[in-house]
């Protein structure tokens, strides 16, 4: 996180700062507080206090004893405010509101939205987002802002998607923001992801790690040293379209023989679509019946109950990303390669095939250094990303009146 200059940080501010450091570091002293912020004890020590009284920050208890005075340790208080979380891929859409742990206070809204030639995406975005806003179970001045994870190509800093959901003359970001009243930030899918990994989950704290997003395409967030590595414009990771398949199958991108055109769910899908009309004996049943959104987990589930062509199909798509994975582990050298989003379902049916395929397509020296590992956020970890996107904006937006009084 950029923490900055001492001479920028006064009053209210310095309450944001510090509500957003506890959201991430769960409980510190005021010790550490001073330190980080480089502001003196007694200052930390007031905004901590009034902090308490506001309501947002709670005494933890102290630390553990390590031969001196055990200091207190303070701790954001979980339902002090809210953030409205948005996980989007081509298909569909999810909305939750999440308190400061993390943790759901209303049930996801799921519907299916697709990204691709739908000139109402937008609309029906932002009505389903003031929908859910409205029988939310508190008032939207409890909501921090909104976080939105998104496919396509995202630029954070001006807050526009020139893939999907175009405006007109006012970035995405303004336009949600004007619509719901709410401040709103948008990234990446695959980069929020590896953000929830690299605060939350499996990859906490890791330096060098590489995030594959599998879903219906099949994206990637980059960490490198501690930081969402972006590229020179902000597009890097654009895993689906190294150019690695030999059928020259052109891909929604207008190049042929892309990553996401052999291996990616929607043609896993395809396939099982494609392999049941032609008398392969399985579990599933007619997939064409099954909305959009579904196929994939369906497909996920048969294998997990041990369906052999759903294995089967599985198991291809593995290979094909593990050759692709040994491309990536070449050129990053990572620690560690994270297999998360929504195909982490079935991360034990890949590992086999990838593994097959870095022993094959890797260099020995190379591979055994890289850990490979299944997220436990999985399919929630766009959600959780969508909120860390959020709560690293807190301290540009004063929400709450007491704070802003600062």
């Amino acid at each position: 996180m950029e923490i900055k200059p001492k001479s920028a940080i006064k009053g209210s501010q310095l309450k944001n700062l510090i509500i957003k450091r506890l959201y991430f570091d769960k409980a510190m002293s005021c010790a550490e507080l001073s330190e980080l912020f480089d502001k003196s004890i007694p200052s930390i020590a007031k905004a901590i206090n009034e902090l308490i009284d506001e309501g947002f920050v709670i005494e933890q208890g102290y630390a553990p004893s390590s031969g001196g005075r055990r200091p207190l340790l303070y701790s954001i208080k979980a339902d002090a405010i809210y953030i409205l979380a948005i996980a989007m891929d081509q298909l569909s859409t999810r909305i939750q509101l999440l308190d400061l742990f993390n943790n759901p206070v209303s049930e996801s809204v799921s519907f299916d939205l697709k990204l691709q030639n739908n000139p109402n995406a937008l609309n029906i975005l932002v009505n389903n987002i003031n929908r859910y806003i409205d029988k939310a179970p508190v008032t939207k001045e409890r909501i921090a802002g909104i976080g939105i994870g998104m496919p396509g190509f995202v630029n954070v800093v001006e807050g526009i998607n020139y893939t999907y959901l175009h405006p007109g003359s006012k970035s995405l970001t303004q336009y949600i923001s004007d619509e719901t009243g709410l401040a709103t930030y948008i990234d990446n899918d695959s980069s929020l992801i590896a953000l929830a990994e690299q605060k939350f989950g499996i990859a906490k704290s890791q330096k060098d790690v590489m995030v594959v997003n599998l879903g219906w395409g099949i994206g990637l967030g980059m960490i490198v040293k501690s930081e969402i590595y972006r590229g020179h414009n902000g597009l890097a990771g654009e895993f689906s379209h190294i150019p690695l398949s030999e059928d020259d199958t052109l891909c929604a991108c207008g190049k042929r023989g892309c990553l996401e055109t052999a291996a990616s769910l929607m043609v896993v899908a395809q396939k099982a679509i494609e392999g049941i009309q032609n008398g392969r004996v399985t579990s599933l049943k007619s997939l064409e019946n099954y909305p959009s959104k579904e196929l994939g987990d369906a497909i996920m589930e048969a294998a997990g109950n041990g369906d052999q062509f759903a294995i089967e199909l599985l198991s291809d798509a593995g290979y094909k990303i593990g050759k692709a994975i040994a491309i990536l582990i070449h050129i990053m050298n990572p620690k560690t390669v994270v297999l998360s989003g929504r195909g982490a379902r079935s991360g034990k049916i890949l590992l086999a095939p990838i593994q097959q395929a870095l022993h094959k397509y890797c260099i020995p020296r190379l591979a055994e250094s890289t850990e490979l590992l299944i997220s436990e956020l999985g399919f929630d970890a766009e959600l959780i990303g969508a909120a860390v996107l959020m709560m690293e904006n807190f301290d540009k937006e004063i929400k709450n009146p007491m704070l802003a009084a600062g």
